[in-house]
């Protein structure tokens, strides 16, 4: 009679009706709990694979040095710290890091052995990023994150990308090197823009895009706008939340980029646009069947009275511009456009920094750095002026 095998492995079938094998082993006796502690492995294409596992397993349980949950591969890694990276920021900054690991990082490195990572493998990759990505610095930094997670669990002592050297943004030689077009308008521009766009006689596009241009407000927040949020007694609009984009694409509500609230103060013709405009939407929506006239209703609102799609306004932007063959600017831009004017009217550094809702000083400071003429012009006759006068 043969002798029945004390082997744990097992095999078992796939749907696709592959055989697979797999096993469970018992590794001791919880300290915490005082149960018992088994572990489970599967997936494994061959018996051969599936004995080795459980032969380094036992190994590792009469080493002592076996762990219960063992990240392999930055794969491995990957899902468990994401699963905690996940509980620590907004819902869109994790659709979009997400992103990140998804296209770049972990096509390059997800079936690499973690305690195996060597320097000159990091550095492979953050020089590829940097060949084919403006970001590749922020990619970098995500994918050391998982490292540095890897240490905090005990996987690893150092982290290799910390001795990673980060290339330089590639320039073009001196001669060939061109002024780059700057992604705002001039005074001028912006009137001969919004002046086309007044023509068109689309009110609720006209007043988004000179809300955002004599606002600076960055567009999810004009996109989050309610009504309730616009004091056209006081000419203030008070801007405490933004519109964000998160899981599968669902659009929802969430705090501002600094996640701070900042109260402005509005030009007369803009709020007079505004209040146009309120009076335009309940007529048109009402044909819609949608009730306008509450607090809680968006300025600006899609068909069925819900989120406006963060991509429409460049739709919107593009067919003005290829219309009226005007210079051009992303929506994004038009926020650049306010900050620059507001220089070139005299507006202090604190005052721009209040009023587009900057944590740093430093943002608003690089974005003085790439002014108008008429504001760099302006600037250096302060300067001259200040000089003069100390004399």
């Amino acid at each position: 009679m043969a002798k029945k095998s004390s082997t744990p492995i097992e095999s078992y079938t796939l749907k696709n009706g592959d055989t697979r094998y797999k096993f469970q082993i018992y590794v001791g006796v919880d300290p915490l709990t005082g149960n018992e502690k088994r572990t489970t492995r599967s997936g494994f294409k061959t018996m051969k694979d599936a004995k080795s596992a459980l032969y380094e397993i036992k190994h590792e349980i009469s080493q002592g040095t076996f762990r219960k949950i063992q990240a392999k591969t930055y794969q491995d890694m990957y899902e468990l710290w994401i699963k905690q990276y996940e509980k620590t920021v907004e819902e869109s900054t994790f659709v979009k890091t997400e992103g990140y690991f998804k296209n770049h990082i972990l096509p390059a490195m997800s079936l690499y052995k973690v305690d195996k990572i060597t320097v000159d493998a990091c550095q492979k990759h953050v020089d590829e990023w940097a060949d084919k990505l403006k970001k590749y610095r922020v990619i970098k930094s995500y994918a050391a994150k998982v490292l540095d997670f890897a240490i905090k669990r005990g996987y690893l002592q150092t982290n290799p990308f910390t001795l990673v050297d980060t290339p330089k943004p590639k320039q073009a030689p001196f001669e060939l090197t061109k002024d780059v077009e700057e992604n705002f308008y001039t005074r001028e521009q912006l009137n001969e823009f919004l002046g086309y766009l007044k023509e068109e006689n689309n009110p609720k596009v006209y007043t988004v895009f000179r809300l955002l241009a004599y606002s600076g407000m960055r567009k999810g927040e004009a996109l989050a706008l309610q009504w309730k949020d616009i004091d056209f007694t006081k000419s203030e609009i008070r801007i405490n939340k933004a519109l964000a984009k998160g899981k599968n694409s669902k659009l929802y509500l969430k705090t501002t980029k600094t996640g701070t609230t900042r109260t402005i103060k509005m030009d007369m013709e803009t709020m007079k646009i505004l209040a146009l405009w309120k009076k335009q939407q309940q007529k048109e929506y009402l044909t819609l069947g949608f009730n306008t006239l509450n607090n809680e209703q968006l300025v600006v609102s899609n068909e069925i009275n819900t989120f406006v799609q963060p991509t429409k306004t460049r739709k919107w932007l593009v067919r003005i511009l290829e219309k009226y063959n005007l210079k051009p600017i992303t929506t994004h831009g038009l926020r650049h456009t306010h900050c620059s004017l507001l220089f070139e009217a005299g507006a202090s550094l604190k005052e721009v920094q209040d009023r587009l809702g900057h944590s740093d000083i430093k943002t608003t400071m690089d974005i003085y750095t790439h002014l108008t003429p008429e504001a760099k012009s302006g600037a250096i006759q302060k300067f001259d002026n200040y000089l003069n006068r100390s004399l």
